[in-house]
Parts: structure tokens; C-alpha cells; sequence
């Protein structure tokens, strides 16, 4: 996909049949379901750690940029999705404010920077196990499309429709 396409034109039941089609194995959908939320955590965390200058700016805003921009995305493809991510982004931006709050930009740094890296790792493995190569390297929306994937099931779970 280009860059000028406008990707939550594809209904979000497309997206997640493909995403579904990478993430057969039960072993890899376990480690997704634990791993995709981490390295979302991680992502907000380390935009966190983003400096800022000047008055009007305060730590936090890249992040809050990020889940702003994403969030629409979600909203978008999908109403019920996107309330319930907008619920995910308000729990890890409140879990981040307060990590950063005890340990510093520093500590959250290092501590994001772990979590992204062990959480890649387990999904690769998850992929291995699979036998499939992750969707993002076929289409950098599916980095998207992996959180609400994971949000689904836990709908389909709680007999909620997406």
C-alpha cells in the first residue's frame, strides 16, 4: 500500500481475516495477545520520553499525539473498537504517567526499551512457531490493525460485536 491510500477504506473484517490468516497457531495467538498490548504499552512509553520544550508542552504530548492520531484510525474502521481502544489508550496513558512520575524519564526509558524489545522478540518467536512471517512486513497497517485484532478477541469473548 502507498502512502496516499487511506487504509481504513478496507472494512476492518478484511483486515482482520489476513491478520487472522498470519496468527493460526493457538501458541502464536497467546503470545500476540500478551505481546501486541506490551509493545503498545512500550511505544506510548518511549514517545513519552520524547523531550519537550517550551511552556505549553508537558511530557506526554508526543504520546498523546500518537494514541490521538491512531485512535481515529480505530474510530474509523470500526465505532466499537475505536471507544474501546480510546479505554486502552486512556489505561496505558495513565499507567505511563505514573511510571514516569516514580521513576523518571530515565527509568521509563529504560524500562519501555525492555518491554519493546523482549515483547518483539516473543512475537517473532510466535512467528516461528507459526511458520508465517508477521503481516507488517507485508503492509505497515497491519501494526494497527494487531492491537484491535487482540481487542477483538477479548469482544468476541465478552459476545460484544466489533
Amino acid at each position: 500500500m502507498n502512502a496516499t491510500a487511506q487504509p481504513a477504506a478496507r472494512s476492518i473484517d478484511r483486515w482482520f481475516a489476513s491478520y487472522s490468516g498470519d496468527h493460526r497457531n493457538p501458541t502464536n495467538q497467546a503470545i500476540h495477545v500478551v505481546a501486541v498490548p506490551a509493545i503498545l504499552w512500550s511505544v506510548i512509553a518511549l514517545l513519552w520520553c520524547i523531550p519537550t520544550t517550551g511552556a505549553y508542552f508537558r511530557p506526554g504530548i508526543w504520546a498523546g499525539i500518537a494514541m490521538f492520531a491512531s485512535w481515529l484510525f480505530y474510530y474509523r474502521a470500526s465505532r466499537p473498537l475505536g471507544f474501546g481502544m480510546l479505554v486502552a489508550y486512556l489505561a496505558l496513558g495513565a499507567l505511563t504517567w505514573r511510571l514516569h512520575l516514580a521513576l523518571g524519564t530515565r527509568g521509563l526509558l529504560v524500562v519501555a526499551a525492555a518491554v519493546f524489545v523482549l515483547a518483539w522478540i516473543a512475537q517473532f518467536i510466535g512467528h516461528k512457531i507459526e511458520g508465517k512471517k508477521p503481516s507488517f512486513l507485508t503492509d505497515l497497517v497491519y501494526l494497527l490493525i494487531g492491537p484491535a485484532w487482540v481487542l477483538s478477541k477479548l469482544y468476541r469473548r465478552l459476545g460484544w460485536r466489533w
